[in-house]
């Protein structure tokens, strides 16, 4: 699992630590991967939306979710595609 944020380096850092994340964060302030994935937030472009992406053995797209602020995808939604893998 990794996530990445179009926010600055500090702010990023301060969110990994107060939440204590173990996961990889990566910084695309520049939103190049944000933008190749399309999860540029529709209402502010400034920043990126919630997205789950799964990625199979073969390095390819195996399913996606492309939330928004009021409707994320559930634990349990993701689960069940993973173990379809």
């Amino acid at each position: 699992m990794i996530a990445i944020s179009a926010d600055p380096l500090t702010l990023v850092d301060s969110t990994r630590k107060t939440l204590e994340i173990t996961y990889p964060l990566l910084v695309d302030t520049n939103k190049v991967t944000i933008t190749a994935y399309n999860v540029i937030d529709p209402s502010d472009t400034d920043i990126a939306r919630a997205a789950t992406y799964i990625i199979n053995q073969d390095g390819r797209v195996a399913s996606k979710f492309l939330d928004t602020f009021e409707r994320r995808t559930g634990p349990e939604h993701i689960l069940r595609e993973l173990k379809e893998l």
